[in-house]
């Protein structure tokens, strides 16, 4: 299908193909905010002066609950406006809603700055620092996610317990039972390609009733805008099919965690800066590379997981990395590199599926530039089984050690800016002051009869 731009969007809409048109934006943790106008008013008003959408937006928690302690957004200033501007290399058409297309917006001051603290923003920045030395990235990133046959509105209704899912037993690389909800993942794979959102393919995975869906590589910004369409629309999908989708880090204690590895290369003139075919190693770029990811990694690990929840995906022999260290082709550590020659990568396995991938993309470029620019080395290879080596660091075990971290790192204030880390540490505080004063299931039946 050829790619949607202005002159096809006016012509569907002019063939009344499309009456609506969905103008949304990436909001802290990675949703898609907006609304939904009319076609014909999105081109004879939105399309030049924008929408607007409370500042609050990006100052609340994940039930839209406006919090107290931003300066960004707070009471005090009334919680006016921002601007919502479309961004017109992102229209697309949303097939599995009939009639709509969607154009992601960038969030900007009253007057016309660029909301800085905005996840969009935060990529931007590092990706004008990349331009300006002539660089280029490329990245995709995969996504796994459980699939329950059980609808939305039952899983609310029974406040998420007792959910069944999509397959009785492991099916990682299985083609039998994934083949039950075949109708779904055609569709999902189909209508994705068709919403310019390419899917390289759709596979089991090692839990029950979980999947993963990988990306066809492209540059951060583009792919961090297919990742956010497409989780949007794997929910929809689901909810239209009487299922439900969850993009959790940690579903249950019992099954593996979701991940969302990210794959990353940099490229200058069409040339891929990491491979260097006489060393298995790297190139001497990309050891720098990778030595700002590995030195830096731990206190931008709020920007890889960014929930209490994300932190419990990292359990020995699961999968998910619990040490940092780096090697070829061994899934126990938190960067395996991968592929030769132009296919030469990074993978990032410390990213779960609760990831906002604007962040993480932004964290990845800001540490790895970082370890360039001071020429870090990446040190040696590691070889064999990371979760038992005693001697190797330990990823970040919370979201309180996260935020510390995030507070305390002088890279994140230099290459975010002081705002954005104030925001984002703020944001990450007020999550772990809403864990801490909810009472768990756990504690009912640890304490109830027994203490």
């Amino acid at each position: 299908m050829a790619p949607m731009n202005l002159p096809t969007l006016k012509a569907k809409i002019a063939r009344k193909e499309i009456d609506t048109l969905l103008m949304v934006f990436p909001d802290g943790f990675g949703r898609l905010i907006g609304k939904r106008l009319t076609a014909h008013y999105f081109l004879d008003h939105a399309l030049k002066s924008g929408t607007h959408g409370c500042n609050y937006l990006l100052a609340s928690n994940m039930e839209m609950e406006p919090l107290s302690g931003f300066k960004l957004a707070n009471w005090e200033k009334g919680f006016g406006d921002f601007e919502m501007r479309p961004d017109l290399s992102t229209v697309r058409l949303l097939p599995w809603q009939a009639g709509a297309a969607m154009v992601i917006c960038d969030l900007h001051h009253p007057g016309g700055k660029l909301v800085e603290e905005a996840p969009r923003s935060v990529l931007k920045r590092q990706l004008e620092m990349l331009g300006a030395k002539g660089l280029v990235c490329k990245i995709a990133s995969e996504l796994e996610f459980f699939l329950y046959n059980t609808s939305y509105r039952e899983a609310f209704a029974g406040n998420y317990t007792g959910l069944t899912p999509a397959s009785d037993y492991r099916i990682d690389y299985h083609t039998l039972q994934p083949a039950r909800d075949e109708a779904i993942f055609r569709s999902l794979r189909n209508f994705m390609d068709a919403a310019e959102v390419p899917v390289e393919s759709s596979k089991g995975e090692w839990g029950k009733g979980q999947h993963e869906v990988n990306f066809i590589y492209a540059e951060p910004l583009a792919m961090a805008d297919r990742h956010v369409v497409f989780k949007q629309g794997a929910k929809e999908i689901a909810y239209q099919n009487g299922k439900a989708i969850t993009f959790m880090s940690k579903i249950d204690a019992a099954e593996v965690g979701s991940s969302c590895h990210i794959h990353q290369s940099v490229w200058q003139k069409g040339k891929a800066l990491f491979w260097d075919p006489k060393k298995r190693e790297g190139s001497k770029f990309f050891r720098q590379f990778l030595g700002g990811l590995m030195k830096y990694s731990p206190e931008l690990s709020y920007f890889y997981a960014p929930t209490i929840n994300a932190y419990k995906r990292y359990q020995s022999s699961s999968w998910a990395p619990t040490k940092m260290a780096w090697a070829y082709d061994n899934r126990t550590v938190g960067f395996r590199v991968v592929g030769e020659g132009n296919s030469f990568r990074l993978e990032n396995r410390m990213p779960g599926a609760d990831a906002n991938p604007y962040l993480a993309f932004g964290a990845m470029i800001a540490a790895g530039m970082a370890g360039v620019n001071e020429k870090l080395d990446c040190g040696g290879l590691y070889e064999g089984n990371a979760y038992t080596d005693s001697k190797l660091p330990s990823l970040p075990r919370s979201l309180r050690e996260a935020a510390d971290l995030l507070s305390n790192s002088r890279l994140a204030r230099k290459a975010f800016g002081e705002a954005v880390i104030e925001f984002y540490v703020h944001t990450a505080r007020c999550e772990v002051q809403a864990f801490d004063d909810a009472v768990t299931d756990w504690e009912r039946v640890r304490y109830f009869e027994r203490i």
